[in-house]
């Protein structure tokens, strides 16, 4: 009896100092490397900047994947707006995970001598810049801004501060330089008429005044 006692709580006490070994290697096979939110883009960011009247964004992206887990290394930026979205690609993250430069803003142009001959919102019509509602027009309103590689952050982004655009001299969109050309003749054909009638107008109150003095 005795000795079966002693049995049953040796063998209990073997398996209750193998539960903490078993535990751990149940922990041990199902851990995966990496996983809970270690790879990250904080700390990329993006602003927009008007340099002899050309807007630019600069761009600075840093990807911590201290495990290895993003395979596909290339970075865009996508602005967009509640009706409209456009993508810019901006290049390979280094093997550092580190990316930085800037590229036009969407509508942007430069000549070949880097002057700027094209922005968001205006079109050159006859050698007159005028406003628009195309060529990327929304981006200069209200837009949101992410980073996006595998993971993806949010950025503040709005256009250039200042009067970063052409100098606008023609007429309004939808009103035609013609007409206004067409109103300023005709008010220039009438005058000869205007005055005339002015002249007409003066002879007959003279008359008038005349053959009243007569009269009396």
């Amino acid at each position: 009896m005795k000795k079966s006692v002693f049995a049953r709580a040796v063998f209990a006490g073997v398996l209750l100092l193998s539960l903490p070994t078993a535990a751990h290697a149940a922990t041990g096979d199902d851990y995966t490397p990496g996983v809970g939110g270690s790879v990250t883009l904080a700390g990329s960011d993006v602003s927009s900047v008007c340099e002899n009247n050309v807007p630019w964004i600069s761009y600075s992206v840093t990807l911590t994947d201290p495990d290895n887990q993003v395979t596909e290394r290339d970075a865009h930026l996508v602005i967009s707006d509640a009706s409209h979205s456009t993508t810019i690609d901006l290049g390979d993250l280094g093997d550092d995970g580190q990316l930085s430069g800037r590229v036009l803003w969407p509508g942007a142009s430069v000549a070949g001598d880097g002057s700027a001959n094209g922005w968001p919102g205006f079109a050159k019509i006859d050698d007159t810049w005028v406003q628009t509602s195309d060529n990327f027009a929304w981006t200069r309103g209200d837009i949101s801004a992410k980073v996006v590689v595998n993971p993806e952050v949010e950025v503040a982004l709005s256009y250039p501060a200042g009067n970063c655009g052409p100098a606008v001299t023609g007429a309004p969109a939808g009103v035609s330089a013609e007409s206004t050309l067409a109103v300023t003749g005709s008010n220039a054909s009438t005058l000869p008429f205007l005055l005339g009638g002015g002249a007409v107008l003066l002879v007959g109150a003279g008359l008038f005044v005349y053959s009243r003095r007569r009269a009396h």
